[in-house]
C-alpha cells in the first residue's frame, strides 16, 4: 500500500479493500460496469464499494433490466420481491432496485445505501 492510498471499509458488505480515488488507474475498483449500473450507483449513498459488491451490483441491474416494478400485491412474488419474518412483510433488494428510488426510509434491505440512524 502506497502512503496516497487509503484502506477503506465496504459500506456495503464490510469487507476491506484499497481505495486510490487519485489514480483510478491502480484502484482494485478498476472493473467494467454496464453503463446501467454506473447510473444506478450514481443514485445511491454509497461511497467506495468492494470489487464484490460491485460485482454484484452489475448482476442485479442487468438481471432486472427486463422486468417492471411490482404495482399491485397480486404482482409481488414471495421470497422474489419479499419474504415474510413474524407476519410482516420484509422487502428485498430486488424489490427496491426495481421501484428505481430510494424512499428515504431507512428499509432493511436498501439496495440505495441509505441509513437513517446516521
Amino acid at each position: 500500500m502506497k502512503p496516497d492510498d487509503k484502506l477503506k471499509k465496504c459500506p456495503r458488505c464490510n469487507a476491506q479493500h484499497v481505495c486510490v480515488p487519485d489514480n483510478i488507474e491502480t484502484c482494485q475498483c478498476k472493473i467494467s460496469l454496464q453503463t446501467e449500473t454506473l447510473e444506478f450507483l450514481q443514485e445511491t449513498y454509497f461511497d467506495c464499494l468492494c470489487n464484490d459488491c460491485l460485482m454484484y451490483f452489475d448482476a442485479l441491474i442487468v438481471e432486472i433490466k427486463s422486468e417492471s416494478f411490482p404495482t399491485k400485491p397480486s404482482m409481488l412474488k414471495e421470497d422474489i420481491h419479499y419474504y415474510l419474518e413474524g407476519g410482516k412483510w420484509v422487502f428485498t433488494e430486488r424489490y427496491h432496485a426495481l421501484r428505481g428510488h430510494c424512499c428515504g426510509s431507512g428499509c432493511r434491505h436498501c439496495v440505495y445505501g441509505y441509513d437513517n440512524k446516521s
